[in-house]
């Protein structure tokens, strides 16, 4: 039997060479990205992270409920699983050879009991400066 850390890690598909790399400020939920012109549209590209809460968090939030105001145990999960799928669809999207990514949204669903999905999509696009002279000088 082959050790699984000699397996070489493949994407499930295809990608083409990385020719860019999409920076946080070119994502938006907005269909257009102002200043810039949207030269390609690469498609749908997506995050997907899968989260559980433990016994001890769900012990722990159980306790500030009783309390009352921000259960902050379940807001840092939520919030680490929404980082976590924002970061898996940048990473799609530089795969494939976007720079920018429009119409970014978040979408989250519970599996069973206890265990969410948290899915952000977008559109993956090409995008260059509407006036290259300007760019940088504003």
């Amino acid at each position: 039997m082959e050790n699984s850390s000699s397996i070489t890690r493949k994407p499930p598909y295809p990608v083409s060479t990385q020719q860019y790399s999409v920076g946080h400020h070119m994502v938006t939920t907005a269909f257009e990205l102002p200043g810039f012109r949207i030269t390609r549209n690469l498609g749908v590209v997506r995050g997907i992270t899968v989260r559980s809460r433990s016994v001890f968090g769900t012990i722990g939030a159980s306790l500030q409920t009783l309390v009352g105001g921000n259960i902050s145990i379940f807001t840092q999960l939520c919030e680490h699983a929404r980082y976590e799928a924002f970061e898996i669809m940048i990473q799609h999207a530089s795969e494939i050879g976007a720079n920018a990514i429009i119409g970014a949204r978040y979408d989250a669903n519970e599996v069973m009991g206890g265990v969410t999905e948290v899915l952000a999509y977008g559109t993956a696009v090409v995008v260059e400066p509407l006036d290259t002279s300007d760019y940088r000088n504003t």
